[in-house]
């Protein structure tokens, strides 16, 4: 599943977690999702913190604290656009700043938008 911002849910920490059976392993999983997430954008988390999450295209309530506060989220889903290749104003400021912030996945990211913007 790719998300409105051209990461792929289905490689997210977090989505993995959700979906792991073994409450252990799932529990062991948000820990070190946690520590990442303080390490890497330094915003405090701790694993109870990290709920669960079906992707942020999902119509559950399953979804990330940190995707429900997502801006490209709410702009695209308010367009009621698939993602944000298919977007009139791609790409916007919000998604170069979301594309500057995560050099690594936000390469990805937009090469994924790019491609689909491509077949448009």
């Amino acid at each position: 599943m790719i998300g409105y911002c051209g990461l792929t849910c289905h490689t997210c920490p977090i989505y993995v977690a959700t979906r792991e059976e073994d409450d252990e392993k799932r529990r062991r999983m948000r820990a070190e999702i946690a520590e990442q997430i303080m390490k890497l954008y330094g915003q405090e988390c701790k694993p109870e913190d990290v709920t669960d999450c079906d992707g942020c295209r999902t119509e559950s309530e399953r979804l990330y604290s940190g995707c429900k506060k997502c801006l490209i989220r709410e702009c695209a889903g308010n367009k009621g656009i698939e993602n944000c290749a298919h977007c009139s104003e791609y790409p916007c400021k919000t998604l170069e700043k979301h594309f500057a912030d995560y050099p690594e996945d936000g390469k990805l990211a937009r090469e994924r938008l790019d491609q689909i913007r491509n077949k448009l």
